[in-house]
């Protein structure tokens, strides 16, 4: 016997079954969804507390982080009918660990652990893309990445892209809003400059149809290895900005340059000038977003 951690996981006889690695906003309506039809759904959380509530939630908890590489993940072998993986595991700046133990290290652990035939959906971001100056990006779109960040999901998704477990899907997600999310909500507030261009653009994506998006993929016969995944609704950030100070009763926004004018790469928040086009997700799937114009969702998120 060793105190060596595992991810210790109940292989006996169950429905086909789906795991979902980072619980959060985005992961908690994909395992949602997916037990709502009827899947076996486990949940990989690091905290106690959190993997009680996903138990009362109807889910299997699986207690492992994923940047500890004594976890042992070869009890996912023995999950029988192990379809599908979704990778959502955000960055907590708080634990120590940097992207790569994160995105690199721990999906590869994952991965290495997979059985033959589960496809492996890793969420990934259009922050990949730097300041392309207001161009229009797709799949097709060479990626200039002008933070660490951005630059270590591009490692991850070729990580993935070149493992035997792969390709995998990589979803490039626009930025997630939706209840309890609008970016820069309480900076309006408080009426504090926006240290952003407000004429670039701003690409946005629903959260529940980011949902629908991931489990649409998981469902697909063929899905290509990469999609971006948006509402295909590029808005200024003039635009939100005032709309959302507007709807939440604050005083209009005030804007400030970027330090340095706008020469420095970009901080997290700081705006990254590009308008994605993610018909090819929407296409592939045969659906459209619900939620296809972010500005006439602001009134009814506001305190929700």
């Amino acid at each position: 016997m060793t105190d060596t951690p595992r991810a210790t996981i109940d292989s006996g006889p169950q429905p086909p079954t789906r795991l979902v690695v980072g619980c959060g906003y985005l992961g908690e309506r994909v395992a949602r969804a997916w037990r709502a039809a009827g899947a076996r759904v486990l949940t990989v959380t690091r905290r106690e507390s959190r993997a009680r509530e996903l138990a009362a939630a109807g889910f299997e908890p699986v207690m492992a982080d994923v940047t500890d590489p004594a976890v042992d993940w070869s009890d996912l072998r023995a999950v029988p009918d192990l379809t599908t993986v979704f990778w959502g595991v955000g960055f907590d700046g708080r634990s120590g660990t940097t992207h790569r133990d994160v995105h690199v290290a721990g999906l590869g652990r994952l991965l290495d652990a997979l059985p033959a035939g589960c496809r492996v959906i890793f969420s990934s971001s259009t922050g990949v893309w730097g300041d392309e100056q207001g161009r229009i990006v797709d799949e097709s779109s060479p990626v200039h990445p002008a933070r660490e960040a951005g630059r270590v999901l591009v490692d991850a998704e070729a990580l993935l892209r070149g493992h035997a477990r792969g390709p995998g899907v990589a979803l490039r997600f626009a930025g997630l809003y939706g209840p309890g999310r609008l970016p820069r909500l309480e900076d309006l507030r408080a009426g504090r400059p926006l240290a952003i261009d407000p004429d670039s653009w701003l690409n946005m994506i629903h959260v529940d149809d980011a949902a629908r998006a991931v489990c649409g993929v998981a469902d697909l016969a063929k899905p290509q290895p990469l999609y971006v995944v948006s509402d295909n609704h590029p808005v200024l950030r003039r635009d939100w900005y005032a709309r959302l100070a507007a709807a939440a009763g604050g005083p209009p926004p005030t804007f400030a340059p970027p330090p340095d004018g706008g020469t420095s790469p970009p901080r997290r928040g700081q705006a990254a000038d590009k308008r994605v086009d993610s018909s090819l997700v929407w296409r592939d799937l045969g659906i459209t977003p619900d939620h296809p114009d972010p500005l006439a969702e602001l009134a009814s998120l506001i305190d929700s």
